[in-house]
């Protein structure tokens, strides 16, 4: 039984999602959680495989009267986004997260909770660990590394899965919806030859800081109008350098191409003559940037902190491309979908900024529904970065998934959803990046259909897992299950 969650219903998938949140699963780093899923599948008695990337089944046959219907796949991915608040300490290659009751929302203290996909791996689980639950020849397929690219998706052996008749992926984030299709995404990364110099004589030290923001998935919040922490303190860096002799030593911020980034940091040093004007002027910023985001960034702050020295500082020629080149880079959403209201069709996420040894690199990432707009969208984005005298590489990204109205699953799903609710489901597709375009990729023809219990701010500190909601994606995994129909 859980400590935190192990009195909410249904008990089954509480307690297994409590297990999940105690072992460290960041993207590229999932060996534990990956050694606990094949523990969990020998000490249940059932039978599961590995691809050579490292993707995990795990099988259940049929129980009795449900041989001849079609084959399932429960889908999710066992990594997680690791994003965060600056004053909380903890180690996410290490640490388990700490949990907590909210009313009616789980979250963790001062990081992302990982329900984005834990809750997800968790219900599958849970219908193979149950004795009691009808259900045709079934696998659950946890992926790696969903987060920074897809990976696991994309190296999914092709041999795998043996029942890839339907699959229901349960890495959605509404309740009573389901989604059918998404945009395809890639990824565009710049870096700036990092060419040194001494700090000037005189000089001080201070570090920069813009934090407070809600930040967010780069798919799922990016209509919302959230600030970007790196474009906010590129603005005032940018500026400052037109009124000081400001010189630039550091830049970091975000942590995940598909988060946007609520803090950035940066160290700075300027004349000790100007110091108080200097911090007079950061005092001015502070207001401007909380007036601009009193409704959408009300938490917002712009901070100054004297700072040791640094012992190289950039060049002013690269400082200065640098810091153009992040003013001129597109961030947001670039169209709306002219045939689904409200649907994001184009956008990109200035994502991450590192400072490393003799370079900085800087991450984007773009999502498109339509393929040539996801290649325009970067293509705009290289070319800032070209301007500014960067090397830029772009990944081969990812396929979309295409709707699929008259879907045989959805249609079952959506009966079993308005009988459960008591009204039509919401269908949808959607700006975030799922698996299943690439799933469909390797075994075509296979029914797909992708929904999950309400999740809010995931990629942020501020994740949330609403707790009714559970209870309904279960229940209603549950009935797809017993009418999936036969061969």
């Amino acid at each position: 039984m859980g400590q935190v969650l192990g009195h909410l219903e249904p008990k089954i998938v509480w307690d297994i999602f409590e297990e999940i949140t105690k072992i460290p699963r960041p993207s590229k780093k999932e060996e534990k959680i990956a050694a606990w899923v094949i523990k969990f599948a020998k000490d249940n008695g059932l039978e599961y495989n590995t691809d050579k990337l490292g993707n995990i089944v795990v099988r259940k046959p049929a129980t009795a009267g449900m041989e001849n219907r079609k084959g399932i796949v429960i889908q999710g991915h066992i990594d997680m986004v690791c994003e965060k608040n600056s004053d909380v300490e903890h180690d996410f290659d290490t640490d388990p997260l700490k949990l907590l009751i909210d009313g009616d929302w789980v979250r963790a203290q001062g990081t992302t909770l990982g329900a984005d996909n834990g809750i997800g791996v968790a219900m599958g689980l849970a219908v193979l660990q149950s004795k009691d639950i009808p259900h045709p020849n079934m696998e659950v397929l946890c992926t790696l590394d969903e987060e920074t690219g897809l990976t696991g998706a994309i190296q999914l052996g092709t041999d795998l899965l043996k029942h890839a008749d339907i699959l229901i992926n349960l890495d959605s984030e509404e309740d009573g919806a389901f989604t059918i299709g998404c945009a395809g995404g890639a990824n565009t990364g710049a870096t700036f030859a990092y060419a040194e110099d001494s700090v000037p004589a005189g000089h001080v030290a201070y570090e920069v800081t813009v934090k407070g923001l809600q930040g967010g998935h780069s798919g799922i919040e990016i209509h919302d109008g959230r600030a970007n922490a790196i474009k906010l303190l590129n603005r005032a860096l940018w500026n400052l350098t037109k009124k000081f002799d400001l010189r630039l030593s550091y830049f970091k911020a975000g942590s995940a191409h598909n988060a946007i980034p609520r803090e950035a940091f940066a160290v700075i040093t300027i004349a000790k003559d100007h110091e108080a004007k200097f911090l007079e002027k950061i005092a001015k910023i502070q207001e401007v940037l909380k007036s601009e985001w009193i409704t959408k960034e009300p938490n917002i702050q712009f901070l100054a902190a004297a700072k040791d020295l640094p012992a190289k500082v950039m060049t002013k020629c690269m400082q200065n491309r640098l810091l153009s080149s992040l003013y001129a880079v597109a961030h947001g959403v670039a169209r709306f979908s002219p045939d689904i209201a409200g649907l994001v069709q184009t956008s990109t996420n200035l994502a991450i900024i590192e400072t490393r040894e003799l370079e900085v690199f800087v991450l984007t990432s773009q999502r498109s529904s339509i393929e040539s707009e996801k290649n325009d969208m970067a293509n705009t984005v290289r070319a800032a970065f070209e301007l500014g005298g960067a090397v830029v590489r772009q990944g081969d990204g990812y396929p979309g998934w295409q709707p699929n109205v008259n879907s045989p699953i959805l249609n079952i799903a959506k009966e079993i959803s308005a009988k459960q609710y008591g009204k039509e489901p919401k269908i949808e597709a959607i700006h975030a990046g799922l698996e299943c375009g690439l799933i469909g990729e390797k075994y075509p023809g296979m029914d797909m259909i992708s929904f999950g219990p309400n999740l809010k701010d995931v990629h942020s500190p501020d994740e949330r897992l609403q707790i009714s909601t559970v209870g309904n994606c279960w229940k209603l995994l549950c009935e797809i299950l017993k009418n999936i129909p036969v061969k």
